[in-house]
């Protein structure tokens, strides 16, 4: 049933456009640009209290999203949690954080943000660094950790259980400073991989980096290139697949290219390597991503009718049966199927500009041992062709 608060469904995506723009640090429009502050300059410290006028172009804006950008080395998060603590003041008046400003407000800012401890706690968990300074890490994710904590309530067996082994858990232990920019339970994290996809993930260790790295994935400044393997045989070298994608209805876990209301997602894909087998064909792909939607590569891919192998969500087998050689007699036995106990999908390259020094990073995680064997394999069972 529908929360009596919620705004009309088609005035929902509208109504919070311009916030979700404004928290990801892309202009909606020239004049709802935001100057950072200068602390030295704009603002003045006294008796540990922050004091400034809010500008022009804070007219119509919410308040803790005009604070968020306004002194980029608070997050909206923390903003969020020093209004509702009462330490921050609008003309001498305590307000809520959706206020509306309307520009020339004298805003107080009252101490820092005190958050409560991260429900993720340090776990020594082995990570392997591929790059590293003191704004931001990248770090070579293997198949089968998730990146951060699912849904589960905080206190209960799920949530605890699910709280464990992470990445998060990871950096933790490993790294002395993290953004909180994604909340308690993401520090750090500023995009994801599937669970069961291996390879490159960035890392920021403070806000301001954490920030400006969001504003290169949004504005697809960040290369990403995967390696997959596919079933079958593409019909071209290489495909372009511009489909938009959507939570599909029926099956919750998944998504889909079904949904004329999905959003835009494009995959450029490269044929590698053709593979024919006595397991069948296969076909082994660079895939260079401009978005990053939810199982983006695992959908577009089963959208043209070659799933990632091992990828059963979206149709791969689990078990792949060998063809009977000339000569042999009955069915493959068990013992003869080949599997893989995860996605055939790898992060295998970033490339950007780094967010604080400017300096070019391009950065490779190499292919899994896992991955590696299973290719092999399928060499050693090659057909000759014809």
């Amino acid at each position: 049933m529908p929360s009596k608060n919620m705004l009309p469904k088609g005035a929902r995506r509208h109504s919070v456009r311009a916030e979700y723009r404004a928290t990801r640090g892309v202009e909606a429009a020239p004049e709802a640009v935001v100057p950072v502050l200068d602390l030295d300059e704009d603002t003045e410290l006294e008796d540990g209290i922050r004091t400034f006028v809010a500008g022009p172009s804070a007219a119509g804006m919410r308040l803790d999203a005009y604070l968020a950008q306004a002194i980029p080395e608070i997050s909206r998060a923390r903003v969020q949690m020093l209004i509702e603590a009462g330490q921050v003041r609008v003309d001498s008046v305590a307000p809520k954080g959706k206020q509306k400003l309307r520009g020339g407000e004298s805003i107080e800012i009252e101490g820092e943000p005190h958050p409560e401890p991260l429900h993720a706690t340090p776990e020594n968990i082995p990570l392997d660094i591929l790059y590293e300074d003191k704004y931001l890490a990248v770090v070579n994710k293997p198949a089968g950790m998730m990146v951060h904590a699912g849904a589960g309530r905080t206190g209960d067996a799920r949530g605890d259980t699910r709280n464990k082994g992470t990445l998060v858990n990871a950096l933790l232990h490993h790294m002395a400073t993290l953004s909180d920019v994604g909340g308690e339970l993401r520090p750090g994290i500023v995009h994801r991989l599937d669970k069961q996809t291996s390879g490159a993930i960035v890392v920021a260790k403070d806000d301001v980096t954490h920030r400006k790295l969001s504003e290169l994935f949004s504005g697809r400044r960040v290369a990403k290139t995967y390696i997959a393997l596919a079933h079958g045989t593409l019909a071209k070298d290489n495909i372009t697949v511009n489909l938009p994608i959507a939570r599909d209805l029926v099956r919750r876990t998944r998504m889909t290219t079904r949904r004329m209301e999905g959003r835009s997602a494009v995959s450029h894909i490269a044929v590698v390597e053709r593979l024919t087998t006595r397991y069948g064909a296969f076909t082994l792909v660079e895939v260079r991503i401009e978005t990053g939607r939810t199982h983006q590569i695992r959908v577009h891919m089963q959208s043209l009718g070659h799933p990632v192998v091992g990828d059963t969500l979206y149709g791969a087998p689990r078990a792949i049966q060998p063809a009977v050689r000339k000569g042999e007699s009955g069915r493959p036995t068990e013992e003869s199927h080949l599997q893989l106990e995860r996605n055939f999908l790898h992060a295998a390259h970033l490339e950007f500009s780094h967010p604080r020094t400017g300096k070019a990073l391009a950065i490779d995680a190499p292919l899994p041992a896992e991955l590696e064997d299973f290719l092999a394999q399928l060499r050693t069972e090659r057909f000759p062709l014809e």
